[in-house]
C-alpha cells in the first residue's frame, strides 16, 4: 500500500482503538458500576406498589433506590427505597467522587454546579441508609441523588430526620422511604446548567406490619432551624397539593385515600 494511504489508515485504526479502551477502562473503573450479586437488592424490592407517578416519565431505577428525574430542575424530583433493619450496619466506606448518572437520558447534573455556590450537595438518599455494601454506598454519590440544600439545613434538621428514619426502620423491621424537594414556585438556580434550589423538601415515611400501613410525611423549609422536626408534620395529601406529585397511585383507593390524610404522630412513638 502507498505510504500516502498508510499514514492515515493507521491514525483512524489507533483513534478508534483508543476510544473503545478508554470506554471499557471507564466502564472498569465506574465504582457504581460494579455490583456483587450477594449485596444487590435491586430496587424493585421496594415494590411498584409503593411508588409515586412520575410527573416527567423520566423514572431511573437503579441497584438500592428509584428516582424519577427532573430535567427542567437538574435533580430528582423523588427518590424511593427500602430501608431495612440489615440495611443498618455501620461500614465505613471511602467518600467517592461524585459522578453524573448515566441511567438519566438527559445526563444529570455535574457535580460542578454545586462549587461555590453556597449550597451543599445534599443527598436524597441519604449515604448512611446504604451502608450495607460499597456498591450501594457509591450509588447514593450519583448527581442524580444530590439537591441543593443550605449547610445548616443539610447538617442540622434534615440530619436529625435522617437519623429518626433509620430508628423507625430498625424499631419497625424496615420502612418505605420517599423524598424530594418541592421543584415548584420561583426559585433560585445554580451553576451553568441551572440547577433548582428547592425552597422546602419533603419526606415520607411507610411502614406495613401484618397488613396495617401507617405514614408520616414532613415537609421542611430549606433554612437553618434549631425546631424539632416534628414541628413540620403534615399529610401526604399536603405535599401532594405543593408537588402535583400522586405518591402512590398504585395502592387500592382506601389504603391510598388513608395513608394521604394520615397524621398520627402517636403510631410512631410521639404522644
Amino acid at each position: 500500500m502507498n505510504r500516502k494511504y498508510i499514514y492515515p489508515f493507521v491514525i483512524i485504526i489507533v483513534t478508534i482503538a483508543l476510544y473503545y479502551a478508554d470506554d471499557l477502562f471507564e466502564k472498569d473503573t465506574n465504582p457504581v458500576a460494579k455490583t456483587a450479586n450477594s449485596t444487590q437488592h435491586n430496587s424493585e424490592e421496594f415494590g411498584d406498589a409503593f411508588l409515586p407517578a412520575s410527573t416527567t416519565g423520566a423514572i431511573v431505577k437503579h441497584n438500592f433506590f428509584t428516582l424519577s428525574y427532573s430535567e427542567a430542575n437538574e435533580q430528582a424530583e423523588w427518590v424511593a427505597y427500602e430501608l431495612k433493619r440489615s440495611d443498618l450496619v455501620k461500614n465505613n466506606f471511602e467518600r467517592p467522587y461524585f459522578i453524573e448518572d448515566k441511567k438519566v437520558k438527559t445526563k444529570s447534573a455535574d457535580w460542578r454546579n454545586y462549587k461555590n455556590s453556597g449550597y451543599d450537595r445534599g443527598h436524597l438518599v441519604p449515604a448512611g441508609d446504604r451502608r450495607m455494601s460499597v456498591e450501594a454506598y457509591n450509588e447514593t454519590f450519583l448527581t442524580s441523588n444530590i439537591s441543593p440544600q443550605d449547610h445548616s439545613f443539610n447538617a442540622g434538621i434534615w440530619n436529625r430526620l435522617e437519623q429518626k428514619v433509620r430508628y423507625w426502620a430498625k424499631k419497625h423491621d424496615g420502612v418505605y422511604v420517599v423524598t424530594g424537594g418541592v421543584l415548584k414556585g420561583n426559585m433560585k438556580t445554580i451553576g451553568d446548567e441551572n440547577v433548582s434550589v428547592p425552597d422546602e423538601f419533603f419526606k415520607i415515611v411507610v411502614d406495613v406490619s401484618n397488613g396495617k400501613y401507617k405514614a408520616v410525611a414532613f415537609l421542611l423549609p430549606n433554612i437553618p432551624s434549631d425546631k424539632s422536626f416534628y414541628e413540620y408534620v403534615v399529610s401526604i395529601d399536603e405535599i401532594e397539593a405543593k408537588t402535583g406529585i400522586d405518591f402512590f397511585p398504585q395502592l387500592p383507593d382506601s389504603i391510598e385515600s388513608n395513608l394521604e390524610q394520615m397524621v398520627n404522630l402517636k403510631a410512631w412513638g410521639r404522644k
